[in-house]
């Protein structure tokens, strides 16, 4: 599978699809949805659960996944975001993450199956979605306790170990460490993956975005775009890049920082602009489109996607704008 992937990245820029939170949010699920009936005398409220739809909702997630696919995707990713036992302790929901994971992965792997069965020419791939947690090991939370930190490099390991795991049981072809904005938390998730790797005997694509979270340039525990690559030169990976936080052309500088110093493929998901007042994402997808058009006019890119606000619609325009430019070339894969 690494090798399709790394042909495919030769030959032409992947797309990969946009944001699962925001099209979740078109279905206004209630608690009860949320909830289905496995879990209606469940003690806690689940509404925000997202990824407890995939048992709850299954239907829905594997539409939208359709939806992504339809556009031109290439590669989905699955509904696991807070998929780890540290995040989903907020629900009392640690006991459900192998099967969340699992179901998410071949939830996902069905559809793409389906467009690949559909269209030979263009196969799909499921990208494994691995967040960041809701804890950072880098930082205390606690500003009268600056050496107190809630979560350990080990707990961090263990739980990434347990979801990459269960999304490659369930069908995943790619690992994707998303949305980093804490390189610690990244590295225990990649360890882990480098375990999986060894103990399994196999390679594993393995993608890497971190987030940089303000004007200052910097992710939330301190990095500039260059020390993030640095940082992680050391593992081996299909694409370092970054995703949510900013807007595309906000996101275009520190791609520019970072693709003139890495052999490894660059991938970019940025939101759909910044949010207005309300939450929400504003940006069309042809203002998107226009603005990621730029990242591959400068040769920037070898995958590109959405994060926060975007939709199939902004999908299908960057997959057509994509169809226009050469891929950047990967020098780790140059024969």
């Amino acid at each position: 599978m690494k090798n399709e992937i790394e042909k495919i990245l030769e030959e032409r820029i992947m797309i990969l699809d946009g944001a699962m939170g925001t099209m979740i949010q078109a279905y206004k699920f209630t608690e009860e949805d949320y909830r289905g009936e496995r879990f209606k005398d469940f003690e806690i409220l689940l509404k925000g659960n997202n990824d407890l739809l995939t048992l709850t909702q299954p239907e829905a997630i594997k539409e939208i996944h359709k939806k992504y696919l339809a556009a031109g995707a290439d590669i989905i990713e699955t509904n696991t975001f807070s998929g780890t036992t540290i995040a989903m302790a907020d629900y009392a929901m640690e006991d459900l993450v192998y099967e969340l994971n699992f179901e998410s992965a071949r939830l996902a792997r069905e559809a793409a199956d389906e467009f690949t069965e559909k269209e030979p020419h263009k196969p799909r791939f499921v990208a494994g979605s691995m967040g960041p947690t809701n804890k950072t090991a880098s930082m205390s939370p606690d500003v009268n306790d600056p050496g107190f930190r809630a979560v350990t490099f080990d707990e961090l390991r263990a739980a990434y170990k347990q979801q990459a795991e269960a999304l490659l049981d369930g069908g995943a072809d790619i690992l994707l460490v998303e949305t980093v904005f804490d390189t610690l938390n990244a590295k225990a998730g990649l360890f882990a993956i480098e375990e999986i790797k060894e103990e399994r005997g196999i390679d594993i694509p393995v993608m890497l975005s971190g987030t940089i979270t303000d004007a200052s340039g910097r992710t939330l525990s301190g990095q500039t775009a260059e020390a993030f690559l640095i940082s992680v030169s050391h593992i081996p990976l299909l694409t370092v890049g970054f995703n949510c936080a900013l807007g595309a052309n906000l996101l275009q500088p520190h791609l520019e920082a970072i693709a003139p110093k890495t052999d490894l493929g660059i991938s970019a998901h940025p939101n759909a602009g910044l949010p207005n007042a309300f939450g929400e994402y504003d940006e069309t997808p042809e203002q998107m489109g226009a603005q990621i058009e730029a990242y591959m006019k400068r040769n920037l890119v070898n995958i590109v996607g959405g994060c926060c606000g975007t939709t199939p619609e902004h999908i299908s325009v960057i997959a057509e704008i994509a169809a226009k430019y050469q891929p950047r070339q990967i020098q780790s894969l140059v024969k």
